[in-house]
């Protein structure tokens, strides 16, 4: 039995915040801005994963109005899901991401972000794809005013 799920993620630009993305530090004049670390790349893995078991959203299980998920490590908190993944007889079969910025240039940072996410997920590299791509100065994130991400999931039962 497969199951296919997708995510998608958006948070603002902000001074005095770190940018995070896959788990990876980006130098960058502004961070994104969130209740936990707000790295939107691994917000919409999380949710594509949860999605393709049919049980909502990361707002669900780690509400942003609880100070336990304060400036959380969102690769901490993949991890958590990941459990609730393989607790519900499932494996990642592979993921594909796409972040949608107009600044910074990522290509440089993709190798970690999808070694990080093979990582917490327990998958191969070869199974993780992160791309990036711009609005090209369309919208919000071509206004530079902030960073959104998809993810789509296969699972399959173990």
């Amino acid at each position: 039995m497969m199951r296919i799920g997708h995510g998608y993620d958006v948070h603002r630009l902000a001074e005095n915040r770190k940018l995070i993305l896959g788990g990876v530090d980006i130098p960058y004049e502004k961070g994104l801005l969130g209740h936990s670390d707000a790295d939107v790349l691994v917000h919409a893995v999380m949710d594509a994963l949860l999605g393709a078991l049919a049980l909502g959203d990361i707002g669900k299980l780690f509400p942003d109005n609880s100070p336990e998920y304060e400036g959380a490590d969102s690769m901490i908190l993949l991890g958590r899901v990941v459990d609730i993944v393989l607790k519900n007889g499932y494996r990642t079969e592979n993921i594909d991401s796409t972040i949608i910025c107009q600044a910074p240039r990522l290509a440089d940072y993709i190798p970690e972000m999808r070694k990080n996410i093979a990582s917490a997920v327990g998958c191969d590299i070869s199974a993780v794809s992160v791309k990036a791509t711009t609005e090209e100065g369309l919208g919000f994130s071509g206004a530079k005013e902030g960073i959104a991400a998809h993810a789509v999931c296969l699972l399959s039962k173990k």
